[in-house]
């Protein structure tokens, strides 16, 4: 197992109980990383998560998770306070923000079901803002490592536009810009911060996108290898960036699609 040097080795992944960011705590735990998980599920879904839990634990290593909210300003600063007591002193060293919380409406539907200005402000702040409300509250409370990765998730729906997506689309691109600024204006705190643009992923969120069939056939085709992206390759990026050899990858997006982006 590698450890960033002078840190600990938790990680906070924000939406964690599925696709991209469960995948990533399987990786990280069985790198050796201890995990703190928060995700938003209904009760019926409950003991199935906690079976995957169970299995991340099996690793050897620590996880708290906690069912609430991320968007939730009151949330943030419950989830941060249990953190820091549970941490005893110790500091997180990864933040994870996976949160698929957007409207997937059109733009142009006549019976009423259109985005509407609300359905913007919710997914833009949930898909968007949010990371910068995660990275702030813990930074606030002092929980940083001195050598700490920020990550989250972005697509190529941040620049083509895709039926459906207009939401989505609008949260990734203001994602990417905040993922910018951050990495400038948190390297005083030696936090790194950068996106992971994934190819078309079959996850139970990418499902949701109208003509996400159209989709998965059309990125095959693209794709020089000529398969989807999967959640591990995804979590294997992850990975690389936490580790020390990657400090001074800073405000990038980093593609991990196989070239599908290529054409």
């Amino acid at each position: 197992m590698i450890k960033l040097k002078n840190s600990s080795k938790w990680t906070l992944i924000v939406g964690g109980s599925s696709g991209l960011g469960l995948a990533t705590a399987h990786k990280l735990a069985r790198e050796g990383y201890d995990l703190f998980i928060l995700h938003r599920d209904r009760k019926a879904d409950l003991q199935d998560i906690e079976n995957e839990f169970n299995g991340i634990r099996s690793y050897g290593v620590a996880l708290h998770s906690f069912n609430v909210d991320a968007t939730n300003p009151l949330k943030i600063q419950e989830v941060v306070g249990s953190m820091s007591e549970l941490l005893q002193g110790e500091k997180l060293s990864v933040l994870i923000h996976s949160v698929a919380k957007g409207n997937l409406k059109s733009l142009s539907n006549q019976d009423g079901a259109s985005l509407n200005t609300s359905d913007f402000q919710h997914t833009i702040h949930a898909m968007g803002i949010n990371l910068y409300d995660w990275t702030k509250a813990i930074l606030s409370a002092n929980l940083f490592a001195e050598d700490s990765r920020v990550i989250a998730f972005t697509s190529e729906g941040s620049s083509k536009a895709w039926e459906g997506y207009a939401a989505v689309s609008a949260a990734k691109a203001t994602l990417e810009s905040i993922v910018r600024s951050m990495a400038l204006e948190f390297a005083a705190f030696g936090i790194k911060v950068n996106c992971i643009q994934a190819g078309i992923t079959d996850t139970k969120s990418f499902r949701m996108i109208p003509n996400s069939t159209e989709l998965k056939e059309q990125a095959i085709k693209r794709n020089p290898f000529n398969r989807l992206t999967t959640v591990e390759d995804v979590a294997n990026a992850v990975y690389l960036l936490t580790l020390e050899e990657a400090k001074w990858i800073n405000g990038t997006i980093v593609k991990v699609d196989g070239g599908e982006s290529l054409r």
